[in-house]
């Protein structure tokens, strides 16, 4: 199972890990704010709050309030957490098998960008899944962007990584469904590979599904 000279993995979460949906975040938007997708897409692409909400820069109420100014709605807090979450699907068991058995030949890592409402989500979801409190057991170490105020693909976070766990670049490799985050790691050395669906992770181990 073990692929060259690679000795250390690191996993991206959404869209490899855990399904994503995003259209559903921004159908949910759309519904909340009485906009089209389009005019939500648009806002969201334009808008600095999710990518400061990522690095931490905005607490959870300063990004709710972010959001019902954005979308110019009265939404309450917990019907913004249910549209934010939206996005959010399921963790099959198969993949959590697959990282406990890569745990036998390679030192894993967890590398996302996300937030504390996505991440006391995923971790409900985790629970649900497998009876497991957070993904941080399977993994040496798990790196969310909001907690170390960096994100992908600045190549300050790759770099983290690498320094803290004393890793080599030609040593490791980088699993990610987004292309400029997979750039961005390519920048420091790092091998990568591009999931374009999660169940792409199971042929390059070349495992079975469970």
């Amino acid at each position: 199972m073990k692929i060259g000279s690679v000795k250390n993995l690191i996993f991206d979460l959404g869209g490899v890990i855990i399904d994503l949906h995003v259209e559903k975040t921004k159908k949910a938007f759309a519904s909340l704010g009485g906009k089209s997708i389009a005019d939500v897409q648009e806002l969201l692409a334009r808008s600095p709050v999710f990518s400061e909400y990522e690095k931490g820069l905005l607490s959870d109420r300063e990004f709710r309030n972010s959001v019902r100014n954005l979308l110019q709605t009265d939404a309450s807090d917990a019907e913004i957490d249910v549209a934010w979450n939206a996005m959010l699907g399921d963790i099959p068991y198969d993949r959590i098998e697959l990282l406990k058995r890569l745990r036998d030949d390679y030192q894993l890592f967890l590398l996302s960008n996300t937030n504390n409402i996505h991440l006391v989500c995923f971790n409900e979801i985790i629970k649900s899944t497998c009876g497991s409190l957070s993904l941080n057991p399977y993994f040496d170490k798990a790196y969310y962007s909001h907690l170390i105020k960096m994100r992908k693909p600045d190549m300050e976070i790759y770099n983290l990584v690498l320094s803290e766990n004393n890793l080599l670049p030609h040593e490791t490799l980088f699993l990610d469904d987004n292309v400029s985050n997979l750039e961005g790691a390519a920048q420091t050395g790092i091998q990568t590979f591009h999931v374009r669906y999660p169940e792409m992770i199971f042929s390059l181990f070349h495992e079975s599904k469970i």
